[in-house]
């Protein structure tokens, strides 16, 4: 188990349930646009905001954003470590650097003792793409064992100055790279792991490569908070993460919606039927396995296996509740005798 950090209210590691986050896409000086941006964040699930802080304009509205935010915020921050000091004065919940590249110790300890005073942990973001030239010219290219000795090397400028709430990220574009680089991590540190893909794509494709690599990591009991990277809405990335954590059996909070794939069986507006399913329930918090199936080979065996499913015939379905055959309706019921049935749940 790893060791356990507190940004904000929000427990990372150490048995922890895993956290979700996510970064604004708004001007860190619009005030306004990203507050208005982490509630929409927060009502769609996500538990920490990350916000860019480049200069002092920035941090200037960092600190009147955090004065009003209904999430923890984290401060990402390159190069100038009066930055990282100005964010932790001025509300942030934690501080994502990169202490190789804040000016040498003096300026890495200045950081860390204005952490340590304010109990702000610190996120040693490694990034693939941003590897050190010592370490390139080792390895030849970006390699697991090149990110995980980054990472210590990172780790150990804060350990020399005494700091230790520490969560370690080891990010690449690359799934299978990632992911071995996380896996080694596990195996030699205890530090809380925030998991990722960068650099995914569009919402279709990063988050099929998100939920390859850091799904198949939590599903391996690796990783403490997750940050979904899509080129979308940032909301798009907190419900791919709220999906990802429910295929990997750590949530449980909302509906889980199972449906077939349709075939030359299915009779019914399977497809239309799913999909309506999904809209009409996309709200609905009851911690529930909804089944929605196309045929009578294996739709009823489904149905009966979810807490309420439907299983299509010719034109018509069937309703099963706990297992239990509760009525037989003409296709066009089904929805609407689904969606009762689930309100009175």
């Amino acid at each position: 188990m790893t060791r356990q950090i507190n940004a904000g209210g929000v427990r990372i590691g150490g048995g922890a349930p895993v956290s979700i986050q996510s970064m604004l896409n708004t001007a860190t000086t619009d005030v306004e646009g990203s507050l208005a941006q982490i509630a929409a964040l927060k009502a769609a699930g996500c538990e920490l905001a990350r916000l860019a802080v480049p200069d002092q304009a920035a941090a200037k509205g960092f600190a009147a954003i955090a004065a009003r935010s209904p999430l923890p915020l984290v401060a990402d921050i390159h190069f100038d470590y009066r930055l990282a000091i100005a964010a932790a004065e001025g509300g942030a919940a934690k501080i994502r650097i990169n202490p190789g590249n804040i000016g040498g110790e003096a300026h890495v300890r200045a950081v860390a003792d204005c952490c340590r005073a304010h109990h702000i942990p610190i996120r040693i973001g490694v990034n693939g793409g941003s590897l050190e030239k010592s370490l390139l010219e080792k390895y030849g290219h970006p390699t697991p064992e090149a990110l995980v000795e980054s990472a210590f090397s990172h780790i150990r400028m804060l350990e020399d100055v005494g700091f230790g709430d520490i969560c370690v990220s080891m990010k690449s574009s690359n799934v299978p790279l990632m992911m071995q680089a996380y896996r080694l991590m596990h195996e030699r540190s205890d530090y809380p792991l925030h998991v990722g893909v960068t650099e995914t794509g569009t919402e279709y494709m990063g988050t099929i490569k998100s939920a390859m690599g850091i799904g198949g990591l939590l599903c391996l009991g690796i990783g403490d908070t997750i940050r979904v990277s899509l080129t979308a809405d940032p909301v798009r990335e907190v419900v791919a993460a709220k999906a990802i954590l429910k295929a990997a059996g750590l949530r449980k909070q909302g509906v889980n919606l199972i449906s077939c794939p349709t075939c030359g069986r299915t009779k019914i507006d399977l497809i239309g039927l799913a999909n309506r399913v999904q809209e009409a329930l996309q709200d609905c918090d009851k911690e529930l396995t909804v089944a929605v199936m196309g045929c009578v080979v294996n739709g009823p065996g489904e149905a009966r296996e979810a807490d309420i499913g439907i299983a299509g015939g010719d034109g018509c379905g069937v309703l099963f509740v706990h297992g239990e055959l509760k009525e037989k309706l003409p296709y066009d019921e089904l929805l609407p005798a689904l969606l009762r049935y689930i309100d009175a749940m």
